[in-house]
Protein backbone atom coordinates (compact mmCIF):
# COMPACT_ATOMS: atom_id res chain seq x y z
CA UNK A 1 0.00 0.00 0.00
CA UNK A 2 2.86 2.15 0.63
CA UNK A 3 4.35 1.49 -1.84
CA UNK A 4 1.51 2.16 -4.02
CA UNK A 5 0.90 5.16 -2.49
CA UNK A 6 4.83 6.38 -3.01
CA UNK A 7 4.45 5.21 -7.00
CA UNK A 8 1.08 6.83 -8.18
CA UNK A 9 0.02 9.29 -5.89
CA UNK A 10 3.30 11.29 -4.33
CA UNK A 11 4.46 11.41 -7.94
CA UNK A 12 1.63 13.38 -9.21
CA UNK A 13 1.06 16.00 -6.02
CA UNK A 14 4.74 16.49 -4.74
CA UNK A 15 3.89 19.84 -2.71
CA UNK A 16 1.57 20.80 -0.61
CA UNK A 17 0.72 23.94 1.90
CA UNK A 18 -1.09 21.67 4.76
CA UNK A 19 -2.12 18.68 6.32
CA UNK A 20 -5.66 19.92 5.24
CA UNK A 21 -4.68 20.67 1.28
CA UNK A 22 -2.96 16.70 1.70
CA UNK A 23 -6.00 14.78 2.66
CA UNK A 24 -8.03 16.77 0.28
CA UNK A 25 -5.83 15.70 -2.88
CA UNK A 26 -5.58 12.40 -1.16
CA UNK A 27 -9.52 11.49 -0.91
CA UNK A 28 -9.69 13.40 -4.77
CA UNK A 29 -7.46 10.87 -5.77
CA UNK A 30 -8.72 8.12 -3.88
CA UNK A 31 -12.29 8.76 -5.47
CA UNK A 32 -11.00 9.45 -8.84
CA UNK A 33 -7.91 6.63 -9.30
CA UNK A 34 -7.45 4.61 -6.52
CA UNK A 35 -10.99 3.04 -6.40
CA UNK A 36 -11.27 3.01 -9.87
CA UNK A 37 -8.69 0.27 -10.96
CA UNK A 38 -8.96 -3.48 -10.51
CA UNK A 39 -7.33 -5.53 -8.21
CA UNK A 40 -5.45 -8.58 -9.99
CA UNK A 41 -6.47 -11.26 -7.16
CA UNK A 42 -10.23 -10.25 -6.48
CA UNK A 43 -10.94 -9.06 -9.92
CA UNK A 44 -13.10 -5.75 -8.70
CA UNK A 45 -12.34 -2.69 -8.03
CA UNK A 46 -12.09 -1.10 -4.41
CA UNK A 47 -15.38 0.62 -4.84
CA UNK A 48 -16.76 -2.55 -5.76
CA UNK A 49 -15.39 -4.84 -3.09
CA UNK A 50 -16.43 -2.07 -0.51
CA UNK A 51 -20.35 -2.07 -1.73
CA UNK A 52 -20.23 -5.74 -0.76
CA UNK A 53 -18.61 -5.41 2.80
CA UNK A 54 -20.44 -2.07 3.98
CA UNK A 55 -23.38 -3.72 5.14
CA UNK A 56 -20.98 -5.90 7.29
CA UNK A 57 -19.13 -3.02 9.03
CA UNK A 58 -19.53 -1.84 12.46
CA UNK A 59 -19.37 2.06 13.55
CA UNK A 60 -16.21 3.17 15.10
CA UNK A 61 -16.14 3.46 18.84
CA UNK A 62 -16.54 7.26 19.76
CA UNK A 63 -13.17 7.21 21.74
CA UNK A 64 -11.24 10.16 20.29
CA UNK A 65 -7.03 8.36 19.93
CA UNK A 66 -4.44 10.68 21.07
CA UNK A 67 -2.20 10.96 18.59
CA UNK A 68 0.03 13.54 20.58
CA UNK A 69 3.90 13.39 20.70
CA UNK A 70 4.35 12.86 24.51
CA UNK A 71 7.42 13.60 26.67
CA UNK A 72 8.91 15.06 30.26
CA UNK A 73 10.59 18.11 30.58
CA UNK A 74 12.31 19.31 34.18
CA UNK A 75 10.79 22.80 34.60
CA UNK A 76 13.74 25.14 35.26
CA UNK A 77 14.44 27.94 37.94
CA UNK A 78 13.13 30.24 35.91
CA UNK A 79 9.92 28.88 35.89
CA UNK A 80 10.81 27.27 32.04
CA UNK A 81 10.64 24.39 29.99
CA UNK A 82 12.73 23.89 26.42
CA UNK A 83 11.29 22.20 23.58
CA UNK A 84 12.70 22.46 20.05
CA UNK A 85 14.94 24.96 20.99
CA UNK A 86 12.80 27.59 22.10
CA UNK A 87 11.44 28.24 25.95
CA UNK A 88 7.70 28.11 27.10
CA UNK A 89 6.60 29.84 30.44
CA UNK A 90 4.67 27.00 33.04
CA UNK A 91 3.35 28.52 36.57
CA UNK A 92 5.95 29.43 39.15
CA UNK A 93 4.64 27.18 41.58
CA UNK A 94 6.30 24.08 39.53
CA UNK A 95 10.07 25.21 39.00
CA UNK A 96 12.34 22.38 39.94
CA UNK A 97 9.81 19.77 39.01
CA UNK A 98 9.09 17.38 36.21
CA UNK A 99 6.55 17.86 33.93
CA UNK A 100 4.88 15.92 31.11
CA UNK A 101 3.85 17.40 27.63
CA UNK A 102 1.77 16.78 24.94
CA UNK A 103 2.53 17.99 21.15
CA UNK A 104 -0.61 17.73 19.11
CA UNK A 105 -0.72 17.41 15.35
CA UNK A 106 -1.56 20.89 14.80
CA UNK A 107 1.17 22.31 16.75
CA UNK A 108 -0.64 23.11 20.30
CA UNK A 109 1.83 22.14 23.56
CA UNK A 110 0.10 21.04 26.49
CA UNK A 111 1.84 20.67 29.39
CA UNK A 112 0.76 18.50 32.57
CA UNK A 113 1.85 18.24 35.91
CA UNK A 114 0.22 15.07 37.49
CA UNK A 115 -2.53 14.86 35.17
CA UNK A 116 -3.37 18.18 35.28
CA UNK A 117 -3.00 20.53 32.22
CA UNK A 118 -0.87 23.40 33.54
CA UNK A 119 -0.07 25.37 30.60
CA UNK A 120 -1.09 25.57 27.09
CA UNK A 121 1.23 27.28 24.19
CA UNK A 122 1.28 27.30 20.43
CA UNK A 123 4.44 25.63 19.17
CA UNK A 124 6.97 28.45 18.02
CA UNK A 125 8.96 27.81 15.07
CA UNK A 126 12.75 26.65 14.86
CA UNK A 127 14.83 28.67 17.71
CA UNK A 128 12.20 31.77 17.82
CA UNK A 129 12.76 32.35 21.28
CA UNK A 130 10.78 32.49 24.75
CA UNK A 131 6.84 32.30 25.15
CA UNK A 132 5.55 34.11 28.23
CA UNK A 133 1.88 33.63 30.04
CA UNK A 134 2.39 37.03 32.49
CA UNK A 135 0.17 35.21 35.18
CA UNK A 136 2.57 32.43 35.27
CA UNK A 137 5.69 34.44 36.40
CA UNK A 138 3.64 37.30 38.42
CA UNK A 139 4.43 35.55 41.94
CA UNK A 140 8.40 35.85 40.89
CA UNK A 141 7.87 39.60 39.75
CA UNK A 142 7.11 40.59 43.13
CA UNK A 143 9.66 38.64 44.92
CA UNK A 144 11.74 41.99 44.22
CA UNK A 145 15.13 42.03 46.05
CA UNK A 146 15.72 45.43 48.01
CA UNK A 147 18.58 47.46 46.84
CA UNK A 148 20.57 49.84 48.97
CA UNK A 149 20.22 53.40 47.42
CA UNK A 150 23.15 55.46 47.73
CA UNK A 151 24.40 59.27 46.27
CA UNK A 152 26.51 58.83 43.02
CA UNK A 153 28.94 60.50 45.05
CA UNK A 154 29.61 57.13 47.03
CA UNK A 155 31.01 55.82 44.19
CA UNK A 156 33.08 58.21 42.92
CA UNK A 157 35.24 58.10 46.11
CA UNK A 158 36.08 54.58 44.86
CA UNK A 159 37.35 56.23 41.69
Amino acid sequence: MVKYLKENFFVRYRRFDSFTHVNQQLEQWIADVADKRELRQFKETPEQRFALEQEHLQPLPDTDFDTSYFDIRHVSWDSYIEVGGNRYSVPEALCGQPVSIRISLDDELRIYSNEKLVASHRLCSASSGWQTVPEHHAPLWQQVSQVEHRPLSAYEELL
